[in-house]
């Protein structure tokens, strides 16, 4: 197999660009020295030709002593079929400057045709030691002093040692890291560092990273006095098609070169085949290889799946208290007996077309309602307010130990501008610090328009969202007219689709369907919309760039995922008025109403719905797609042919994830996250749901990333940054909203009212406390004849003799001096939910904070392990520095007392 060296022309002539914009000026004012020029770097362009060295994992120049740290992509202009001449000598001018300065800034390049197409060419990058010192230091980069003993990893399963050999990765394949003291890089102290060999001393993720900072900074052009620079630009703008750090071999076999450390094929094997799910993560080599960032979003990930495991036996358990004591359910015995619910006329639930109708034609639905409003639900919503909180501090404290750990703790990484802000910084302003000068992209007026802009634009698709769920609305009363008008008007309850399919029942699906679709349609709208307006607000750094994207993006998320559960929840059934006077949407459609049991069975059917298709939304998209995008293109490529490719063609033709790919999976389980907590009341087996999607999640992420996607430029990070404080909010909302599902979603708070008062003397007829009779008097009556405008020709027959109809409220009946008012068994129960609430809340508002004090967010044994470890650096630099100070003056002595004996001894002669 025969390759191709390109020959690239780096020399820039002045007169080759029409403006005159191009700049060819480095980073030497930032570093503080420059690494040559052009002349002493090596020849890689050499025109003859090379053959292939047929390795396909090789990570080496031609030569096979350089490693690749990166890779750029671009496509040949002089060979493409339709070739713009202008255009494309523009963007080849662009790209000559941009590897020009790469070149001058140090960084060595060798570029090499594609073996299956020509017209693509791979430059590869390559970053010599000096430039690696240099920007090591000037990145903050911690790196080795020496071996360190101290640090030892904790498991949670060190009093489980079967268990533990079971769970924990094969240390024999998956060999634990040494531990070293480490402190900032300084070319001043070289000496002090563990340097064994220069060639391992920086890490292949560190050497990315490193090359990525400076890709991401070196210029290619001014004009109009405005700087462009950055490898994100040029790709975006179609000069590069691509650039990317390199996978070290195949995932599904080993690499031939022993020099490979194979850590590819071991994450496959060990982490993302479907036989390693019952394993722990191998996060200590996921963060070695794909860097802090990802490796603490996995910690998270896979702490939060284990702490779900916790909730969802519980949860399993309420649910089958629930499902074993559903028999025993009073009020559900009523509406299914024919002699009590078969005797209940129930009144229209909408105008002229909707028909009468018998309570126990919802006989199926109150015996599923028993299952999820009971006590054990009460149980459960008490018990998530405690676990959302341990969740979160345990979290806190496992945190902490992954920063000791991966030596994150003191992270001194000043982080650097964004390109894209440094390239608008025109305006100049006074620092208010330093009083001087410094650049700025606009003005405080600026900003604050800016601002203003931004914020407008987030609220205008806020309303939009709230303006689909009134359209929702407006449905559910529309077309629950058309169901009860066209499904089977058996008033007995007998016939088989009446039974299972009631126009509530049909309302609810048909509308929890299209909600979902509605809500992932705006979902996928606004990502793109929220990235235009985070980049119009020109964020400084890359942590406010994702957390004001983190922001606007959860505030939305939030509105269109949770707003029609919270419809359901507070807003549905409590504002309809009675039947002689009901309440009018847009004065048009008639409120909807409940069931008689309450609107809990709906809001269970809404979550599972949009849970359950949101999961499997999410792993079409995550799964499917992927692959089938890289089937297509390897079949496109290849074309049926057997060649042999090398590693940066392999890889190039996988996947981009992105930088914000991450952001994406963080958003998708910390919305999962508020279903678990927020709306748990109503459903039990949410937590359960959540634990095997998670687990099915995990292996998923890690499937596709080292088997579907380009490897990510690592990057470092402490913690999972602006998302646990959402989930610090969430937590806190929760707690009110599972009270208030309990309290006026649920008909658990009505039911204890009438055991306890209504159903014993002065209000109640039995002598003894009992649920009996509850159906009877929480269904009002309304004489028929009060109806408003109603036809003479009444279309609906088969009533009889009867002249009253009942409906769900705590109304006095007809001829009371108060008719159709709100009863005392209403106030009383209005008085107990609200006592509920706050007892419920104030209750676990109480434990959760005691909670959060006693549990420190840093435990004892890791807080004086960091102690201890920065008091041996400390003390191994100083040491190190005495002895250089004590070597120094000892020369200098012997030095001073040779010049002094030989300036005394001819004078003593």
């Amino acid at each position: 197999m025969m390759t191709r060296d390109v020959l690239l022309d780096l020399e820039l002539d002045e007169d080759d660009d029409e403006d005159g914009d191009i700049a060819l000026e480095n980073f030497d004012q930032m570093v503080g020295s420059s690494f040559g020029t052009r002349e002493n770097q090596p020849d890689f362009r050499s025109p003859e030709f090379e053959e292939f060295n047929g390795k396909p994992n090789s990570l080496y120049f031609n030569d096979g002593q350089r490693r690749i740290d990166f890779v750029l992509v671009y496509e040949d202009e002089s060979r493409k079929e339709n070739n713009k001449k202008g255009a494309n000598e523009k963007q080849r001018r662009k790209r000559r400057a941009y590897e020009s300065n790469l070149i001058h800034d140090g960084l060595q390049l060798e570029a090499t045709r594609s073996v299956l197409d020509d017209k693509l060419v791979f430059v590869k990058i390559h970053a010599p030691w000096e430039v690696l010192c240099t920007y090591a230091e000037l990145m903050h980069i911690k790196l080795p002093l020496k071996p360190n003993d101290l640090k030892t990893r904790s498991s949670a399963f060190d009093n489980f040692n079967w268990l533990g050999k079971v769970l924990q990765v094969d240390e024999s394949i998956i060999k634990p890291e040494q531990e070293f003291f480490t402190a900032p890089f300084e070319r001043s102290r070289m000496n002090d560092f563990y340097i064994r060999d220069k060639d391992t001393f920086f890490n292949p993720a560190t050497r990315s990273r490193i090359v990525y900072f400076i890709l991401s900074r070196i210029k290619y052009q001014v004009s109009d006095n405005v700087k462009k620079f950055g490898i994100n630009k040029l790709v975006s703008s179609g000069i590069y098609k691509a650039a990317f750090p390199l996978h070290d071999c195949n995932f599904s076999y080993p690499s031939e070169d022993f020099t490979c450390p194979n850590e590819r094929y071991l994450l496959y094997r060990e982490w993302a085949h479907p036989r390693s799910i019952y394993k722990k993560q191998p996060l200590d080599l996921i963060r070695k290889y794909y860097g802090e960032k990802i490796g603490i979003y996995f910690a998270w990930l896979g702490y939060y799946t284990q702490m779900l495991l916790l909730a969802a036996v519980v949860g399993v358990a309420c649910f089958l208290y629930g499902y074993l004591n559903r028999n025993n359910c009073t009020w559900s015995k009523e509406v299914c007996d024919p002699n009590i619910g078969g005797t209940i006329i129930m009144c229209p639930q909408c105008d002229r077309l909707c028909p009468f109708w018998k309570l126990n034609i919802t006989c199926e639905s109150s015996q599923k309602l028993c299952i999820f409003d009971s006590f054990g639900t009460l149980v459960f919503a008490v018990f998530m307010g405690v676990w959302v909180t341990l969740f979160l501090e345990f979290w806190k404290r496992r945190q902490a130990e992954l920063e000791y750990e991966w030596d994150t703790v003191e992270l001194q990484q000043e982080e650097q501008p964004r390109p894209e802000y440094e390239a608008r910084c025109t305006h100049v302003v006074i620092n208010e610090i330093t009083q001087e000068e410094e650049r700025v992209p606009f003005t405080t007026w600026g900003k604050c328009i800016r601002g203003v802009l931004c914020a407008s634009a987030v609220l205008f698709w806020i309303l939009l969202i709230i303006a689909s769920v009134i359209g929702i609305i407006v449905y559910r009363l529309s077309v629950f007219i058309v169901f009860s008008a066209k499904l089977p008007k058996n008033l007995n309850g007998t016939d088989p689709i009446q039974k299972y399919l009631t126009p509530q029942t049909a309302t609810s699906i048909t509308a929890s369907v299209i909600s979902f679709v509605i809500i992932m349609i705006l979902n996928t709208i606004y990502e793109k919309v929220a990235i235009m307006i985070t980049n119009f607000e020109l964020p400084r750094t890359q942590t406010d760039y994702e957390n004001s994207l983190t922001m606007k993006m959860f505030l939305f998320q939030f509105v269109n995922y949770y707003s029609s559960c919270f419809y359901i929840a507070f807003f549905k059934g409590k504002f309809v008025g009675y039947p002689g006077d009901p309440v009018y949407w847009l004065g048009k459609y008639r409120n909807e109403e409940c069931d008689p049991g309450g609107c809990l069975l709906e809001l269970t059917t809404q979550l599972l719905i949009i849970m359950g298709g949101k999961a499997i939304w999410n792993n079409i998209q995550e799964v499917l797609l992927p692959w089938i995008k890289n089937l297509i293109g390897r079949y496109r490529t290849v074309s049926g042919s057997e060649m042999v490719t090398p590693r940066w063609e392999q890889d190039y033709h996988l996947q981009l994830m992105g930088r914000l790919g991450l952001f994406y999976e963080y958003l998708e389980m910390i919305i999962q996250f508020g279903f678990v907590t927020l709306f748990v009341a109503s459903f039990p087996l949410a937590p359960l749901l959540a634990l095997v999607n998670n687990i099915l999640e995990i292996r998923v992420d890690a499937w596709k990333m080292t088997t579907q996607y380009r490897r990510m430029v690592p990057e470092k990070a402490q913690d999972i940054g602006a998302w646990q404080p959402i989930m610090q909010g969430i937590a806190i909302l929760a707690v009110v909203t599972n009270a208030m599902i309990i309290a006026f979603t649920s008909d658990m708070i009505p039911r204890l009212v009438y055991y306890w008062s209504f159903s014993v003397p002065p209000y109640g007829d039995h002598p003894h406390y009992t649920m009996d009779g509850y159906i009877n008097n929480t269904l009002s009556i309304f004489n028929i004849a009060d109806f408003k405008n109603r036809s003479k020709g009444n279309p609906y027959t088969g009533l009889g003799n009867y002249t009253t109809c009942r409906y769900r409220d705590f109304r006095y009946p007809p001829g009371h001096p108060q008719e159709y008012k709100h009863n005392i068994y209403y106030w009383h129960v209005i008085a107990a939910k609200l006592a509920f609430i706050i007892v419920m809340e104030h209750v676990i508002y109480s434990v959760k904070f005691f909670l959060s004090y006693a549990i420190p967010d840093v435990s004892k044994r890791t807080r004086s392990k960091i102690k201890r470890e920065k008091y041996l650096t400390q003390k191994l630099l100083h040491e190190n520095h005495l002895k250089d100070m004590t070597k120094n003056m000892g020369v200098i002595a012997e030095t001073i007392m040779g010049a002094a004996d030989n300036h005394l001894r001819p004078k003593l002669e």
